[in-house]
């Protein structure tokens, strides 16, 4: 059953500056996260699993709420396929409430979005 439904949309460009702050990056993304995105030093895709943070805390209809973003890393699997590897707070949220999440993203130079879809198991 579905529980909740994120989206967000973000300029790239924004991300400029977010990315220079070393500091600012451990407060928004999580160190598997991080090493993942400072490998592919887009930003794109900095953007873009920024968007999947968002959209995560609207899916969990709290808003950025009780939980760090950097407590919800987007990774991907071997296929190139987005997923959340939630730890601390964002963990126990989805494990008391019997959450599940499916995630998209896109992105282009200047925009990236992102879908999530939270389901009750």
């Amino acid at each position: 059953m579905i529980y909740g439904i994120g989206i967000d949309v973000e300029e790239t460009a924004r991300f400029r500056r977010l990315v220079s702050h070393v500091a600012g990056l451990a407060r928004v993304y999580g160190p598997a996260e991080l090493a993942e995105l400072q490998r592919r030093g887009r930003l794109d895709s900095y953007a873009a699993n920024f968007c999947a943070k968002e959209a995560f805390s609207k899916a969990l209809g709290t808003g950025v709420r009780g939980f760090s973003l950097n407590e919800a890393e987007l990774l991907r699997d071997a296929l190139g396929k987005p997923y959340f590897k939630l730890s601390g707070c964002a963990l126990h949220i989805a494990q008391r409430d019997g959450l599940s999440f499916s995630v998209s993203v896109s992105h282009s130079r200047e925009y990236a979005a992102a879908v999530v879809v939270a389901e009750k198991i």
